[in-house]
């Protein structure tokens, strides 16, 4: 193996609808290829059977992409990474079956990563050498994990050291984002029209009603009943009201939603006494809440770190940066491990 290759591993994401590789070199990631599935738009979400069949059609070729892309022969590899969960059963099988199969041919170790681990770790993320200066979190940080199935605060201790102090006990905030907007017609994903549609609107022309919960927890089904019977009952005094309020609608729900995610972050900070701050997972990339978390931290002294777009959404590039650091504390996996959809912190 050429003198300055140290560490090499590929990393494989299938917990759901993307498929994903990316190589990782000596803790700096060389790619990030994902195949993105469209099958699933006309179902209005996403269909666990059509999901597992497209990581079969998408991972030879996405691999095949990372490998190529990436300037290392697949002879220098020294671990597969690849999620173990949470996500869906099918999709897990695919990314599982084929990393077995390759460590097995390689004769390399495997390293099995959890998916909301990974995504709090993408802000360690770096690519190439302009990077080099990159600022990166320092320990102790909170990080707010939010995506169509989860919503977590979680006090990151250190790399492999992770507690959720507050989750949602029901539905995820991106799930309520996608839900809502299939309410107004809106196609899928509906959170990044949701969001298009708010930046034109009054975020305080409607109000819903919060939810109350114990401690650091959330919860988002009784915003979805609220917003489904607020559509009934204005649409039964005129029909047209959504297509004339979009705008305002959209900026409302939203500028809501965000005001339940940062109310409880707000307390986590104040009761942990950690005043670095950062978000993670596909709804991280909604503007409204990067901006509110923007100017929350300029009121109150936070240190806020928010990763660039393609590592908000799933991707193997969290993984690999999850798997790097495994390989190094020697947390390797058999090759009987199994996938679990419901797999925790």
């Amino acid at each position: 193996m050429d003198q300055k290759i140290h560490l090499v591993i590929l990393a494989i994401e299938s917990s759901c609808d993307e498929t994903s590789a990316s190589i990782i070199q000596n803790g700096k990631v060389l790619n990030n290829v994902i195949a993105s599935q469209s099958v699933h738009e006309k179902y209005g979400g996403v269909v666990p059977e059509l999901a597992s069949r497209a990581h079969q059609q998408n991972i030879v070729t996405v691999v095949n992409e990372a490998i190529a892309t990436s300037g290392i022969a697949l002879t220098d590899l020294n671990a597969i990474a690849f999620t173990r969960g949470p996500g869906l059963m099918g999709s897990l099988l695919v990314g599982v079956s084929f990393a077995k199969g390759l460590a097995l041919a390689l004769d390399i170790p495997m390293i099995e990563v959890n998916h909301m681990h990974a995504h709090v770790l993408a802000h360690f993320i770096k690519h190439g050498q302009i990077e080099d200066d990159k600022e990166l979190p320092t320990f102790p940080l909170l990080c707010l994990t939010v995506s169509g199935g989860h919503t977590q605060i979680v006090n990151v201790k250190d790399y492999l050291d992770m507690q959720v102090i507050g989750e949602t006990q029901d539905d995820a905030a991106g799930e309520a984002f996608d839900k809502a907007a299939k309410m107004l017609g809106l196609p899928y994903p509906g959170g990044p029209f949701i969001d298009q549609y708010a930046k034109q609107g009054n975020p305080k022309a409607y109000i819903f009603p919060d939810t109350n919960m114990p401690g650091l927890d959330f919860s988002f089904s009784g915003i979805k009943t609220a917003f489904l019977y607020f559509l009934r009952d204005e649409k039964l005094k005129d029909p047209d009201f959504v297509e004339k309020n979009l705008a305002d609608i959209c900026a409302s729900l939203q500028h809501h939603l965000v005001h339940m995610l940062m109310k409880r972050l707000k307390k986590a900070s104040e009761e942990t006494k950690i005043n670095t701050i950062a978000i993670a997972g596909g709804v991280a990339a909604n503007s409204c809440l990067r901006k509110e978390l923007k100017n929350t931290a300029e009121k109150l002294g936070w240190k806020v770190f928010i990763p660039e777009f393609q590592y908000c959404t799933d991707n193997a590039a969290m993984i690999a940066m999850a798997a790097h650091y495994k390989f190094l504390k020697g947390e390797f996996c058999s090759l009987d491990i199994a996938p679990e959809p419901s797999l925790v912190i």
